[in-house]
């Protein structure tokens, strides 16, 4: 048997804080340097997961630009194909290299990245007295989160339904399949989420490097045919299409910003698989493949101007045109992995950061943290998705959208890392003011730019944004009440505890073991403190017990309990402390079987036998100004998804006691 840590009172309150902080810290930068360790295998499938949105954006970006169905066209001609070509190879190389792979990947908040990341960064560094700015920038992250997943909601749509359009290329009276295989793809996609990013990575990450490899092959084949489309390499093309045709280059950014989508999911897909797979992965193949395949439908553009219609596709051999449409639906059912992974990630750091309920999550790798599944979110998502398609029915139409939620995202992300340089790493101000300045100016154009596309759907990423953005503040707001209200009617569990043992007679204790599962030590569990209070009886042997998740994959035995007796040797009462891995389930009974005898108990402890007792809330508005109405509506309605404890924390259910509390909020 497994043996336990029993500590005094005396001996839990010895240990600093700031040494089990530090001692914490380093536990999770060793669990991430290794998830973080640049291995081949890992790097494979980091593009199986991370690059597919960003990968396929040769499909529609061009296409889009010169759309003659768009609200602000920009005509086509040999000046214009110069110049958007230019506009987008210096747009990826400024926001993704530059901005995203080379700067903001390096502000990691232990391992993690993604926007949430970034609050808990700026909350830590912030510098004494400049507590509301840190507060306004937490809340302009937090809705650059709620963005974030408006664009996980867009992206599976537009990336499927641009490949299966193809088949129309390929032969037009296939246009009424497009919905039908786009739900089929969807479907399948998010119902194979469980098995979690590294299992998919190995099975993707092959694809993705055929993928690449194709596009790159295709955009050589048309670099070959016109070899001055070279020339768009250079930026006076960008600066002389911006200055000498701005009327049309400004709206042209809107369509742009698609080249770019996929940035800021490299950067909240960072704690599954680690800056250096990912920066590999981009910089040796993905860039190279993307500015290839830009270059090689200008080239075709600059020879057919009627190929505007479907460059990507019109670029590859007629031969080579099924297969690749085949590839292409592969490769965009992984560009939608990427954001789903990535919404996965800001949820569960939204979670922890206290901006949402508690929610299940399946950890599906024991060497890396990051890599999770959230049931509920896939299954807003696929929902989410499912309905749009129906909505817009064709990628061009959410192409209107998808740059608003993109350049949201990226605008918020650049001005908070700006504010983590200065305030944590010290950052002299000029080249703040100088570099910085000007990569948040090129963020800014992009989104003024996607501004103009409000009416013309860019109105839904930020309908989304908005409403998540409600929910998450109202939760926040919400769970401060009522702990405050929990608190109050807990008290302090020591003083609780000590007027137990100053009137031994009551309550009257009875035979058996009860298990109160508790938040920490600090309180005594409402359940407990309702057993005694209106039943006047407890158990001869009361445990309160308390479960922290440690970010490793799996605790050792010996190494899982502790115990504190709270002061007392002979009053039956204790607390017991039990430390899982994020691997693990967290399983009570099996916990308490580690205890063995107890030295301050007289009998032995029948783990197979006790009660469990369970705290459950029923919230209800009260007349208290703590929100308004309709939010304490919204944020009662938000509690019922919180996931069930009974079953998380495997209790038997015939010997499982819910005693209800009614906290007004």
């Amino acid at each position: 048997m497994a043996h336990s840590k029993f500590r005094t009172r005396s001996a839990v309150t010895s240990v600093p804080d700031q040494v089990r902080g530090d001692s914490l810290q380093g536990t999770i930068r060793s669990v991430h340097s290794h998830a973080q360790s640049l291995r081949p295998p890992l790097v494979i499938a980091a593009l199986g997961v991370v690059f597919g949105d960003i990968g396929t954006s040769p499909i529609y970006t061009l296409q889009t630009v010169f759309n003659p169905g768009d609200p602000h066209p920009v005509p086509i001609s040999a000046t214009h194909v110069y110049g958007v070509v230019s506009l987008i190879f210096w747009s990826v190389m400024l926001i993704v290299t530059l901005t995203y792979v080379t700067l903001v990947m390096r502000a990691d908040n232990d391992g993690e990245g993604g926007v949430m990341a970034l609050i808990t960064l700026v909350r830590r560094c912030c510098p004494a007295g400049h507590e509301r700015t840190a507060a306004l920038l937490s809340g302009l992250g937090l809705f650059g989160a709620a963005l974030f997943f408006g664009d996980s909601m867009i992206t599976p749509a537009i990336s499927v339904l641009s490949s299966i359009e193809g088949l129309k290329v390929v032969e037009p009276g296939l246009d009424r399949w497009v919905i039908p295989l786009t739900v089929i793809i969807i479907v399948v996609l998010f119902s194979v989420q469980r098995r979690g990013t590294a299992t998919i990575g190995r099975f993707f990450g092959p694809v993705m490097i055929a993928w690449f490899v194709a596009i790159g092959a295709c955009g050589v084949a048309g670099i070959v045919a016109h070899p001055d489309i070279l020339r768009a390499l250079s930026p006076t093309y960008a600066l002389g299409f911006m200055a000498g045709h701005l009327h049309i280059a400004f709206f042209a950014l809107a369509a742009v910003v698609l080249a770019v989508t996929g940035a800021e999911a490299l950067y909240a897909d960072m704690g599954h698989f680690g800056r250096p797979a990912i920066v590999t992965a981009w910089l040796g193949l993905v860039l190279p493949a993307c500015v290839l395949s830009y270059l090689g439908q200008g080239a075709l553009l600059l020879g057919d101007e009627n190929a505007v219609s479907a460059p990507f596709f019109l670029l590859t051999p007629e031969w080579a045109r099924i297969p690749m449409v085949v590839l292409a639906t592969a490769a965009t059912v992984i560009a939608s992995q990427a954001v789903i992974t990535g919404a996965f990630s800001v949820a569960a750091q939204a979670a922890q950061l206290g901006y949402l309920p508690r929610l299940r999550i399946a950890h599906t790798s024991e060497s890396s943290i990051g890599q999770i599944y959230v049931p509920w979110i896939n299954g807003v998502l696929m929902v989410a998705v499912l309905t749009l398609v129906f909505a817009f029915r064709s990628s061009a139409a959410l192409a209107y959208a998808f740059g608003m939620a993109v350049t949201g995202t990226i605008t918020i992300t650049t001005l908070l890392f700006l504010y983590q340089a200065r305030a944590r790493w010290r950052t002299p101000l000029w080249l703040l003011i100088g570099g910085g300045g000007a990569l948040l100016v090129v963020d800014l154009m992009f989104f003024a730019a996607n501004l103009t596309k409000l009416v013309h759907g860019a109105w839904l990423p930020l309908l989304i944004a908005i409403t998540a953005f409600t929910v998450m503040l109202t939760w926040q707001r919400g769970r401060e009440v009522v702990t405050v209200a929990r608190e109050k009617a807990e008290g302090p569990l020591q003083a609780f505890v000590d007027k137990l043992a100053a009137d031994r007679g009551t309550p009257i204790r009875i035979p058996g073991t009860a298990v109160f599962l508790n938040r920490g030590g600090e309180t005594a569990p409402l359940a407990m403190r309702s057993n005694v209070e209106h039943n006047r009886v407890l158990h001869e042997q009361a445990i309160i017990m308390s479960l922290d998740v440690q970010p490793v994959p799996r605790v050792a035995d010996q190494d899982r309990i502790t115990i504190d007796n709270l002061g007392y040797t002979d009053d039956g009462i204790i607390f017991v402390s039990a430390k899982y891995g994020y691997m693990e389930r967290p399983d009570v009974p099996a916990a308490l079987r580690l205890l063995g005898p107890l030295p301050f108990a007289d009998r032995p402890l029948s783990a197979d036998d006790a009660t469990y007792y369970l705290s459950k809330l029923e919230l209800t508005p009260g007349p208290a100004d703590t929100m308004a109405p309709w939010r304490k509506r919204l944020f009662i309605a938000t509690s019922h998804i919180t996931a069930d404890a009974a079953g998380h924390f495997g209790l038997p259910l015939d010997r499982t006691v819910i005693i209800g509390s009614r906290i007004e909020v």
